[in-house]
């Protein structure tokens, strides 16, 4: 293609992203200021995963391949965690309780495992148990193959629904042009198992030649946000490219079109793909342009917040701030920026107390509390 050839196709391409923006787009209002902070947990440097047992206390995994539990003031390192592939985005990553933890006492915790024949790492899955500060009773559950030296697109969030079914995300580790839409192939996927790691007999690939059994949904770049939504649906987010981070409620089977469709760029300013849309592909509930980098997210169902109930929480990466997302029904209504110049938000929950607490690099956990 001749050069000017190239630069009439890219501004046809970047004026259909705008004019596709301009309809999407909703205004980010400033921080009200309503609420006062509080670190609870200090001195963290990557907190990526937390949870909260039933004692209170919390457990918090660091990117670095530390868990940590953080009881009455104080941190105990949690001794036998698995190595982890510590390299740029990969390492230990999200923590989730068994729903019946109380009964089993099960723990599930993904991270990037260097285990396999290749060099370099791919994510996993597994559960575990707690006693006198160490995991015991691991169990692998899932892990991605093949390894990769790649550093980026791990994933990863781990959450369960309403059923007891279990969801993890792993992103395309980089290989945009062959895992997303294959699956065949691990990457670019929602996953969904049995708690036991099993395979749920109505998995929507469970019956196709060579597919992966696991793949809940395909066609996704690096989701580091999900949370289960107060009808009981899953719901992700993910960073696209250059702009094009998108919100997804989570379909069974369903498609949502990375890379073949996005409202993204490459960081070089050139372009991906000429289309947005396609048949049989899902769009995002919302995107950003430009892209926040989320990082966690959570829906606020307590009453301590009756300004922000029933909305979307997601922290911002880039821009380090939370951003609190509007909702009517499935409908982004508004955006408001919380917590500004706080720091890289790396997650966000509520915890089983209702209040809401973020997670903050080279900080530590944050309490938002309500004026």
């Amino acid at each position: 293609m001749k050069f000017s050839s190239f630069l009439i196709s890219l501004t046809i391409v970047c004026s259909a992203c705008a004019q596709q923006q301009k309809e999407n787009d909703i205004t980010l209002e400033g921080d009200p200021k309503n609420y006062t902070t509080e670190i609870v947990v200090p001195d963290l440097q990557i907190p990526w995963g937390m949870v909260w047992l039933p004692d209170g206390s919390m457990l918090i995994t660091e990117k670095s391949g530390e868990l940590i539990h953080f009881k009455n003031g104080n941190k105990v390192s949690i001794g036998n965690v698995p190595e982890v592939y510590n390299r740029n985005q990969g390492g230990l990553l999200d923590i989730e309780l068994h729903p019946k933890y109380k009964e089993n006492g099960w723990l599930y915790i993904t991270y990037s495992s260097k285990e396999g024949a290749e060099k370099g790492g791919n994510t996993a899955l597994i559960r575990a148990k707690l006693n006198n500060n160490q995991l015991t009773n691991i169990e692998k559950l899932y892990k991605g193959t093949p390894n990769t030296t790649k550093g980026h697109h791990f994933g990863s969030r781990i959450e369960f629904d309403n059923k007891g079914y279990l969801y993890f995300s792993i992103g395309d580790r980089g290989n945009r042009d062959v895992n997303p839409q294959d699956i065949t192939r691990d990457g670019g996927k929602i996953y969904r198992l049995n708690d036991d790691g099993s395979i749920p007999k109505d998995n929507p690939f469970v019956t196709k030649n060579g597919a992966k059994k696991a793949i809940f949904s395909y066609g996704h770049r690096n989701p580091q946000g999900m949370a289960i939504h107060p009808n009981g649906t899953i719901w992700v987010h993910e960073h696209g490219p250059k702009g094009g981070d998108e919100i997804n409620p989570i379909i069974k089977g369903a498609n949502y079109g990375w890379p073949v469709i996005t409202y993204g760029i490459n960081y070089s300013g050139t372009s991906i793909t000429d289309i947005t849309k396609k048949e049989g592909m899902e769009q995002p509930l919302y995107y950003w342009v430009p892209s926040i980098a989320p990082s966690g997210m959570d829906f606020i169902t307590s009453d301590i917040y009756p300004q922000w109930k029933n909305n979307l929480l997601v922290g911002s990466l880039v821009f380090q701030y939370l951003e609190l997302v509007e909702l009517i029904e499935d409908k982004v209504t508004g955006r408001k920026k919380l917590l500004e110049g706080i720091g890289r938000v790396r997650n966000v929950r509520q915890g089983p107390d209702g209040f809401i607490y973020v997670a903050v690099e080279n900080k530590g956990i944050v309490k938002i509390i309500p004026n």
